[in-house]
């Protein structure tokens, strides 16, 4: 199956678990299980946008990581601060990265919006492995917050 193939699926399975709930806390934990269990990635979480300067962790799957994130700061805050997706090949190449561990190689943050376009948090998705990461997981999981989040 390819990649794209897969996100099809995952996307269609996504679209179905989150039908009809609105607690945005559970739809992250089961997308962040969803994904992390399919994709066989590092670590899979969300942020959320606890004041304008912080971002704080919400549901994950995967080790400990950092609890509170600056706005403009490491890849998560600088997706927030630009409301744009970040794709990082190699983290160690981030200006300003947070290593919150030594594992993670390369990384993926979405900003998530909610129905009035305001940034409500991020995705975050990290790889133990460089390069893993590109347009064809920024666009599913692009897809995958709007449908959830917007």
């Amino acid at each position: 199956m390819t990649k794209k193939e897969k996100y099809e699926e995952v996307y269609l399975q996504i679209a179905s678990l989150v039908a009809g709930e609105k607690d945005q806390i559970a739809n992250m934990a089961n997308i962040s299980s969803l994904l992390h269990e399919q994709f066989g990635f590092w670590w899979t979480g969300f942020y959320r946008v606890e004041s304008e300067d912080d971002l704080v962790l919400g549901p994950f799957q995967g080790p400990v990581a950092c609890t509170r994130i600056k706005k403009g700061r490491g890849v998560c805050g600088t997706a927030w601060k630009t409301d744009t997706t970040q794709v990082v090949p190699d983290v160690e190449l981030f200006p300003g990265h947070i290593a919150c561990s030594s594992e993670s190689k390369s990384e993926i943050v979405v900003p998530l919006h909610d129905k009035d376009g305001e940034i409500i948090g991020v995705l975050d998705i990290d790889s133990a492995e460089w390069n893993t990461f590109d347009d064809t997981d920024r666009l599913w999981l692009e897809k995958i917050c709007d449908l959830v989040f917007s």
